[in-house]
């Protein structure tokens, strides 16, 4: 059975190799990073568990834009209680897991608490192929980002929320 919850701190490892599983090495979160992000945005950061494995995750910040800017993948603070654009991050099942509905699941959960605490948006960017995924689940395809994150071209979506 697939269960979502918050990141803990003994998590780490475990995070890092889905991570690494799913980005290239320039594109994923270092383990400073990681670090950073459970101290700072453990309301923010889930994980998905099968059989007291962790095989995806899902995190970012909640920022004062609606558009990601590269320095979040270093400077990140405490999110603010109530308001705010949700980002994502990083959203990433390890591959032994794809096609599972996992990410759809990460995704919902995500949704669902940035609901309850106001947030307007929830924003990221992704690779051209993601597109379609992410338009599935009501994201808005806004164009390509001015992220030279890892090198690569990414594009920017977004989601309302009410």
């Amino acid at each position: 059975m697939l269960r979502i919850r918050n990141v803990k701190k003994e998590d780490l490892s475990e995070l890092i190799v889905v991570e690494q599983h799913c980005f290239s090495e320039e594109e994923a979160a270092t383990e400073e990073a990681f670090k950073k992000r459970i101290e700072l945005i453990p309301d923010s950061f889930f994980v998905a568990e099968k059989n007291g494995v962790i095989v995806g995750l899902v995190n970012g910040p909640v920022i004062k834009t609606d558009v990601i800017t590269d320095d979040l993948f270093d400077e990140i603070e405490k999110n603010p209680e109530f308001g705010g654009h949700q980002s994502i991050l990083g959203l990433a099942v390890d591959p032994n897991y794809q096609n599972q509905g996992i990410a759809t699941t990460l995704l919902a959960h995500l949704e669902k608490e940035a609901l309850k605490k106001k947030r307007t948006t929830i924003t990221l960017t992704c690779k051209e192929y993601l597109i379609p995924f992410y338009e599935h689940h009501g994201f808005q395809h806004n164009g390509v980002s001015k992220s030279q994150h890892g090198g690569a071209v990414w594009y920017n979506m977004s989601k309302h929320l009410s």
